[in-house]
């Protein structure tokens, strides 16, 4: 599994971690709270890492800063989340 952000055509800045076997975290360790406009951009992120590796299973890494439609529509679209404390 590739952890190279250009790897799946994502933007430079992407923080990509190995979570386990075809399991790949987008890292968003940010203070403020992720918003649906965030959850929306991540939806997009995973969408592409999909696109070049298919089998593969994506999550959110974040803080337990983040708002309830984003949880909603991170869950609709199949990403898990993790919460991780700074």
């Amino acid at each position: 599994m590739e952890l190279n952000p250009s790897a799946y055509n994502l933007p430079v800045r992407t923080n990509l971690r190995a979570v386990g076997n075809n399991h790949i975290g987008i890292v968003k360790l940010i203070k403020s709270r992720i918003i649906q406009k965030d959850a929306a951009r991540i939806v997009k992120l995973a969408k592409q890492i999909q696109a070049v590796q298919p089998d593969i299973k994506v999550s959110l890494i974040c803080t337990s800063a983040i708002c309830s439609k984003s949880l909603a529509l991170l869950r609709r679209e199949g990403i898990s989340i993790l919460i991780e404390e700074l």
